[in-house]
C-alpha cells in the first residue's frame, strides 16, 4: 500500500475509547489487504483488558514493563491496549500495513502523551515487519516475550502452520499468549483449536468476564500457555484465570457464519434472532457505535450470498 493512500478518500478514522483515552485508528477497507480494517475482535480484547485491569495479572503494577508482540497487528488497535497498561509493545504485520499502522501508532502515541500528564502510566509502542515463519523477523524482534497478542489473525486453514511456529518461536517458558477471533468458517476454527492445543493449555475467556457492551457470540478470547512450561499456578494466575474453563467449549458460544458449508443448527438460530431484532432496536433506539459496527457486519454476511443482475 503506497504512503499517498493514507491521506486519499478511501481511508477512514475509528474513534475508540479505551483505558480513558480517545484513540483515533484510520483504516483502508478498500485496499487489497485485510490488515488495513479495523475489526471488531481487536475492540473485544481492549475492553476485556479495560475491564480485568483493577486487579490481578492485567494490573499495571503487574503489566508494567512487560514485553508484548502484537502479531497481524493490522491498524494497531490491540497493541495500545497493552500500551497503556504499561507495556512496551512491538506491533507487526506485512510489508503493505506497516505505513498505515505506524501512522496510528504515531497519531495515538502523541495523543496519549500530550493528554497525560502522568506519561510513567504509559509504556511504548514500535511498529516492526514480521512475515509469519521468515526466521529474519523473528530474530530481529529479539523473542521471546512476556506476552503474545493479536485478533483475527487467520482466515484461511493454510495460515495455520505459519502462525503456529511463530507463535512458538516467539514464546519463552513463562509467555503468556492472549487471542481475540470471530468465528467465520468452522473448517478453519477446528484445526486452529487442534494446533494450538497440541503445544498450548489453552482457556477460553468466559463472557462474564468480557466488557458488557464489547461481546458478541461469535468473537472468542484465548489465553494460552505453552505447555513445555510449568509456570501457570495459584501463586501466578489472578482470579480473571481461575474462572476461566481449562477446556474449549464447544457449542452455542461458537458462532457461525450461517453460510451453506457451514451449517450449525443452533448457532444459525442465534444469528437470525439477532438479525430479527435489528430493525426493531434501529428504530427504537440510537445505536452505540459498537451496535452499528455488529450489525453493519450482520448486513454485510446477509448481503454476502445477493447477487444483483
Amino acid at each position: 500500500m503506497e504512503a499517498d493512500r493514507l491521506n486519499s478518500p478511501h481511508t477512514s478514522v475509528v474513534i475508540f475509547e479505551a483505558l480513558g483515552h480517545q484513540l483515533q485508528f484510520s483504516q483502508d477497507p478498500n485496499s487489497k489487504h485485510l490488515g488495513t480494517t479495523v475489526w471488531d475482535a481487536s475492540m473485544v480484547l481492549v475492553k476485556f483488558l479495560e475491564k480485568n485491569c483493577r486487579k490481578g495479572r492485567f494490573s499495571p503494577s503487574k503489566l508494567k514493563g512487560k514485553r508484548v508482540i502484537e502479531i497481524g497487528a493490522g491498524c494497531g488497535v490491540a497493541g495500545f491496549g497493552m500500551a497503556l497498561l504499561g507495556c512496551d509493545v512491538i506491533s507487526t504485520d506485512q510489508t503493505e500495513v506497516l505505513p498505515l499502522l505506524m501512522r496510528n501508532v504515531e497519531r495515538n502515541t502523541s495523543r496519549i502523551l500530550q493528554m497525560n500528564s502522568d506519561s510513567d502510566s504509559f509504556g511504548s509502542i514500535e511498529v516492526a515487519e514480521l512475515n509469519w515463519g521468515n526466521a529474519d523477523h523473528i530474530r530481529a524482534v529479539d523473542p521471546p516475550f512476556d506476552y503474545i497478542i493479536g485478533t483475527d489473525v487467520v482466515y484461511v486453514e493454510h495460515h495455520l502452520e505459519p502462525l503456529l511456529q511463530t507463535l512458538l518461536s516467539l514464546s519463552g517458558p513463562r509467555t503468556t499468549v492472549l487471542l481475540g477471533y470471530e468465528l467465520r468458517s468452522t473448517n478453519v476454527h477446528d484445526r486452529m483449536l487442534d494446533l494450538w492445543k497440541t503445544n498450548f493449555e489453552v482457556k477460553t475467556v468466559p463472557k462474564a468476564k468480557m466488557h458488557g457492551e464489547y461481546q458478541h457470540p461469535s468473537i472468542q478470547l484465548y489465553i494460552m500457555n505453552p505447555k513445555a512450561s510449568n509456570c501457570v499456578s495459584k501463586g501466578i494466575d489472578d482470579d480473571v484465570d481461575e474462572d476461566i474453563s481449562g477446556e474449549i467449549k464447544q457449542g452455542p458460544e461458537e458462532v457461525d457464519d450461517c453460510s451453506a458449508t457451514h451449517n450449525k443448527v443452533d448457532d444459525c438460530k442465534s444469528d437470525r434472532v439477532e438479525e430479527g431484532n435489528i430493525l426493531e432496536n434501529i428504530q427504537n433506539k440510537k445505536l452505540s457505535d459498537w451496535e452499528a459496527r455488529r450489525y453493519g457486519a450482520i448486513a454485510a454476511r446477509l448481503l454476502r450470498d445477493v447477487k444483483t443482475s
